[in-house]
């Protein structure tokens, strides 16, 4: 093995300290920035919960891994899908990205088809997470690096490494090593333009571990190591690899002693160095072979100096990437490959990218993965398992809308990406939110194409490798100690995360104040990302921030009082505070600082009156949600005052009533809330302030007892006070603070014997000599007794088992009694309400009230024999309310009974009869009500149907329906006969016998016949006789003749002769001819309706010539269109003799008027009739042969005689209709 002399690693270890130590210097970190660079293992664990918690699955594991051989000889298909993709796992929707310059993104994308499917931006990420990195140009190195490509014809930068030093390659061959204290110094200047000439340019670097060597990598394909501690050329190597191939990477595994080289063959080297007899040597092994598949990334894995004993580094892992998949391979203790991952599609102009990472997942630190090309980002998480294999789980993949060109990790939580475009994007790896985007354009980013197109050795690449180079920028870009550095055409730039403090201090030199708050707060309560700074203990980190917090508001409240509008009105100074003073009252109350708010900003505040009514006007939402305790008293009085002199009443009482107002003046208090009513409010002052809970009655009392006292009517604002009394007293009873909360528990049992004691004084402390005994309780009954009994109710069912408690209830009752059944001033309801709580109350199981029965019979006197009719419904109502709730059983039932069907109260006779399970009664009651008189249809169907009723109580309602029938139908045929048809169907016949009413028994049977009326009867089941229907039929005839025809055609069961024979007494002819037509007698219908025909014709024929309007013209025309439809519907069954024998007698039915017409003089209807004689011979012409109609025509001995003239109309109208006939 190598062994260096031991003078070289002082030297070296010491560079690399003094390094470290002033770079840090120079760029003003925090002590903590150092720290950050690397794993720091327990503050990792100590963040696992926040860390990956995504989804996760395994990648198929195989018994034997694929060796390089059979992936090489893999055939690559590049229209295979992502194997592992699962779309489960996608989060689209939490990148940040509205920050981006949409123009450049756009046009340098605009051609791209993986654009279709890529996020779409979202809010700007600036105002929720500030800056977050902090870009520097690094002067000293730029500056040499133009100065050399001047003085020394370095060339221009081509490749950078960086570690303790920082190495930037040349085109003309040089390495120039550069410090990284505050002067930047040109170390070391390795090589020279000579050799630059004959290897090329240098196309990549690569530091080892200790940072005493330097591996440079020419475009020509030669590899050279340097001491950096000498400058010392130790080796130069040219036969690695293949010649004629540019080195695109060289890298430095974590033994000094083994390197990876990666060609623009596609093919990849192991080197392993040594030193033999103090001969350095180095010996080549192909890992990979670019005739197989070109590899143009390769990553291997680097543990920092606390890891070194981790059990995956033994391992030795290799992640490569070629244009098609991702290898990962274990180089040591022997070559085996791990993993094999293709890409599945993608664009072949993008750039594959690896990047290794120690991340804590599970209590576990172990490296993560990460590769992309193009628009995705994968994440591997590799564990060694207990059998000491490799297992790899697929990671939550990050949905990006821009290609990249560049990923490195800053820390184990955040990444930074480069766009196409040369945009910077930091991504939270976690939650893959987009924290802040930076433009780079103005680095001038170094790319390595000239390399991956092998310019210097011919150009003898792939057209796939060269296209992957145009946008290949590999060794422009070299992470280190939480930095990243970029290489420029000219000059060199350091990116890293800003510390906690620096990011709020950013914020607040561009004035963004309450951003800086808000990131700051984030800050405290830990749900910032890419904090760098903080403790990780949480009480610590928040003392800290906090009182960088407390700065920044006194700074923000110095800011707004300094910028408030000078001039203008009123409303624009009050907007101005009222966007400002909120996120000073918000701040101090979440940062639980209320000696702050209360007394430093508000004295600065106060010294601008508009800010102070804002900063009050704040206040409010918090103490009414109860979040604001233990506000000072003259914040208090000044609160108060603000929204009083705002005329803000109803703001007031809401505040008051959520405050501690003992140190305020509580008389004035009180004086302010009765003068404005604000009622709530004062006994809330009252309650709290005094533990006074009597004088706020005693005030309500006096204002609403004089009008109800007067019999007047209250005004709305007595009835708002009347019903906060009512709920006051409640509050009281029932131990609760009012108007919210509860009354102290040592004060519950005097409260309520204090308001017992007051509810049942004999007169009030002012009485007047006309003043009534136990005037509170009288102005509650007459105020709303219902509700004041509800009152009482409630309290008695909390003064269970207490003595004194029940002889308050007794004590209540008697009074309520003597007040109430002495006086006439009380309604029926009133009266009621309050046996209806007696009763009950006396119907309790563990009632120990007592009342006289003598008053129960004088409120049912009273109910059931009042002065006048006035109020039935009311008392009715109210006298069945006591009985359902106990008061039955103070009554003598019989004697109940008698005395409510003397009022006529028919539901209260109902609800005895219930008792009495005398349900047959109970028809009467519904029948008598006229409220609910059709009610009874619904109560004798229920009996009949439900279960639950004996036979004998359905046989006795039955019996009463059936005797009631003629009441039943005369009420609502419809329901009497759908009950019928339910319940009575065997005894239709018995029904209808009762009827003696004909109209009435008309009503039922077309009700119970005819399917028309809406009632849904089955008449199958039904099984109605015929002579039923019959009769029904008979007297449709005589109380609805024009609706025969149509009920017969819905109407089954009758008998054809008998109705014929019905039709026919009643002369209904069309009726009759209906019939026959159905019962098939075709030629005695025709005959029937020719007879009306005939009969209409002779009319119209032998009126006065002087009469102007004849209404039977129409009928003629009805009738004859009667006549033609039934020739029409029977022609086709018959043959020509019976045909002819329906059409000719109808024609010359038509014909016979106009042949009694004179010639000279015609008729007044013969052209009319001419008409419809022209309708029957159109008609007939479709069943009767047209010679045999013409040769009829002729025949007849009035048109025979005439002249041709006179039939030549009629002639051509039916030889029209023939020609369009046969056209068709």
């Amino acid at each position: 093995m190598e062994n260096e002399p031991d003078h070289e690693n002082v030297e070296q270890s010491l560079c690399a300290k003094t390094s470290e130590d002033e770079l840090n210097k120079s760029f003003n970190l925090e002590a903590s920035l150092s720290k950050f660079s690397y794993i720091d293992l327990d503050k990792e664990l100590e963040f696992k919960n926040d860390l990956i918690d995504d989804k996760e699955f395994d990648i198929p594991q195989v018994d034997t891994p694929p060796t390089l051989e059979s992936i090489l000889n893999e055939t690559d298909d590049e229209d295979e899908s992502f194997v592992l993709e699962d779309p489960t796992l996608l989060n689209i929707d939490t990148i940040d990205s509205h920050s981006y310059d949409t123009s450049s993104v756009a046009s340098s994308d605009s051609g791209d088809r993986t654009n279709l499917k890529r996020k779409k931006k979202l809010p700007d990420s600036f105002s929720l997470h500030g800056s977050v990195m902090r870009h520097s140009l690094l002067k000293g190195i730029s500056a040499q690096i133009v100065s050399a490509a001047d003085k020394v014809d370095a060339g221009l930068p081509t490749a950078i490494a960086v570690s303790s030093l920082i190495a930037v390659g040349t085109s003309h061959g040089l390495a120039l090593i550069f410090g990284k204290d505050q002067n930047q110094a040109l170390r070391l200047c390795l090589g020279s333009t000579s050799v630059g000439g004959q290897y090329g340019a240098i196309s990549a670097l690569s530091i080892n571990n200790d940072c005493s060597r330097l591996l440079c990598g020419f475009a020509k394909g030669q590899i050279t190591m340097w001491d950096l501690a000498s400058g010392k050329l130790l080796r130069s190597i040219t036969d690695a690899h293949p010649p004629g191939t540019a080195i695109l990477h060289i890298k430095f595994t974590d033994d000094p002693t083994l390197a990876i080289c990666n060609d623009s063959g596609g093919s990849v080297f192991e080197l392993t160095f040594k030193r033999v007899m103090g001969v350095r040597t180095c010996e080549s092994r192909c890992l990979f072979s670019g005739s197989k598949g070109e590899v143009c990334c390769i990553e291997p894995l680097h543990s920092k100096p606390e890891l070194k004993d981790h059990p995956i580094t033994q391992f030795s892992l290799l992640a490569m990437a070629s244009l098609t998949k991702i290898l990962v391979i274990g180089l040591k203790p022997s070559l085996k490959v791990w993993m094999t991952f293709p890409y599945g599609r993608m664009d072949p102009s993008s750039v594959p990218l690896l990047a290794w990472h120690f991340v804590a997942v599970q209590n576990y630190v172990n490296p993560m993965l990460a590769f992309c090309r193009g628009d995705v980002v994968h994440f591997l998480l590799v564990k060694r398992d207990e059998s000491g294999a490799i297992h790899v789980t697929k990671q939550k993949h990050l949905h990006l809308y821009y290609d990249l060109i560049n990923f490195t990790w800053i820390n184990s939580r955040t990444v930074v990406l480069l766009d196409s475009v040369e945009k910077l994007h930091v991504i939270d790896r976690q939650t893959q939110e987009e924290l802040e985007t930076v433009e780079i354009s103005e680095v001038q980013l170094v790319y390595n194409s000239s390399h991956f197109k092998s310019l210097a050795t011919g150009g003898n690449v792939s057209q796939a490798l060269a296209l992957v180079g145009e946008k290949a920028c590999y060794q422009s870009i070299s992470s280190y100690g939480g930095q990243i550095f970029y290489l420029g055409t000219k000059s060199v730039y350091v990116m890293m995360l800003r510390s906690w403090r620096e990011r709020v201090d950013h914020l607040l030199k561009q004035d963004c104040l309450t951003e800086a708050l808000a990131l700051a707060w984030s800050f405290h309560e830990g749900k910032a990302k890419a904090v760098v700074g903080l403790s990780g203990d949480a009480s610590k980190r928040k003392a800290i921030v906090a009182d960088r917090m407390v700065e920044i508001l006194f700074h923000y409240a110095d800011r707004a009082l300094k910028k408030c509008p000078d001039q203008g009105k009123i409303q624009v100074m009050e907007q101005h505070f009222q966007d400002m003073v909120p996120v000073i009252v918000d701040y101090c109350l979440l940062l639980q600082r209320k000696d702050l708010l209360f007394s430093q900003m508000y004295d600065k505040l106060s010294e601008n009156s508009v800010a102070k009514g804002v900063f009050l006007e704040c206040l409010e939402p918090y103490i009414l949600s109860d979040k604001l305790v233990g506000i000072t008293p003259q914040v208090m009085k000044d609160l108060i005052v603000h929204f009083q002199d705002k005329k803000l009443m109803e703001n007031v009482e809401a505040l008051i009533v959520h405050m501690d107002i003992t140190s305020l003046d509580i008389q004035q208090v009180v004086l302010m809330c009765w003068e404005n009513r604000l009622y709530d409010a004062m006994i809330y002052v009252y309650n709290r302030g005094m533990n006074e809970f009597i004088s706020p009655m005693e005030k309500l009392f006096r204002v609403i007892a004089p009008p109800l006292n007067a019999g007047r009517t209250l005004t709305d604002e007595q009835v708002v006070m009347g019903n906060k009394l009512l709920v006051y007293i409640s509050c009281c009873l029932a131990g609760r603070a009012y108007p919210l909360g509860d009354i102290p528990e040592d004060l519950v049992p005097l409260v309520k014997n204090q308001v017992f004691e007051f509810l049942i004084r004999l007169h009030s402390a002012e009485a007047s000599p006309e003043e009534e005994i136990y005037p509170y309780i009288r102005t509650l009954l007459h105020f709303d007794t219902r509700e004041f009994l509800n009152v009482l109710a409630l309290t008695f069912e909390d003064f269970k088992n207490d003595k004194q408690a029940v002889e308050y209830q007794q004590r209540i009752v008697d009074i309520l009694l003597k007040v109430m059944v002495e006086n006439s001033d009380f309604t029926p309801s009133q009266v009621g309400c309050l046996f209806t709580f007696l009763a009950r109350q006396l119907a309790k199981p563990d009632n120990t009230l007592f009342v006289n029965r003598t008053l129960f019979d004088q409120v049912l006197e009273f109910l059931c024999s009042p002065d006048d009719d006035s109020r039935h419904s009311e008392r009715q109502q109210v006298l069945l309310e006591l009985l359902q709730a106990g008061g039955i059983v103070q009554f003598e039932e019989s004697r109940l009974i008698r005395m409510a069907e003397k009022a006529e109260f028919y539901q209260i006779c109902e609800f005895m009869y219930e008792r009495e399970h005398q349900y047959d009664k109970i028809i009467d009651c519904y029948l008598r009500d006229p409220l609910r008189e059709e009610e009874v249809f619904n109560y004798i169907h229920n009996i009949l149907s439900i279960p639950g009723h004996s036979a004998e109580e359905k046989q006795s309602v039955w019996q009463k329906a059936m005797d009631h029938i003629e009441e039943l139908v005369s009420l609502k045929p419809c329901k009497a006969a759908e009950l019928v048809a339910t319940h009575f169907s065997g005894h239709i016949e018995t029904v209808i016998k009762k009827l003696q009413n004909q109209v009435l028994l008309f009503k039922f049977l077309r009700s119970l016949l005819d399917p028309r009326e809406g009632i849904h009867i089955n008449q199958e089941l039904l099984q109605i006789s015929p002579s039923i229907t019959e009769q029904f039929i008979e007297l449709l005839c005589q109380f609805n003749p024009t609706q025969v025809i149509e009920t017969l055609q819905v109407l089954e069961c009758y008998r054809l002769e008998e109705t014929i024979q019905i039709t026919q007494k009643y002369q209904l002819h069309e009726v009759t001819a209906y019939l026959l037509e159905k019962k098939g007698d075709i030629h005695g219908a025709f005959l029937i309706m020719l007879e009306r025909l005939q009969s209409k014709l002779w009319e119209i024929t032998h009126q006065g010539e002087n009469t102007k309007e004849d209404p039977s013209l129409k009928d003629v025309e009805d009738t004859m269109v009667e006549t033609i439809a039934l020739c029409q519907r029977n022609s086709h069954n018959l043959n020509q003799q019976q045909r002819e024998a329906l059409w000719f007698p109808l024609l010359e039915a038509m014909m016979a008027p106009q042949k009694l017409s004179s010639s000279a003089i015609p008729h007044l209807h013969s052209e009319a009739l001419k008409s419809l004689t022209m309708q029957v011979l159109n008609s007939m012409a479709a069943f009767i042969a047209l010679p045999s109609i013409l040769q009829r025509i002729l025949q007849d001995p009035v048109y025979g005689k005439g002249k041709l003239g006179e039939i030549q109309g009629l002639i051509l109208g039916m030889l029209d209709t023939f020609n369009y006939e046969q056209a068709w």
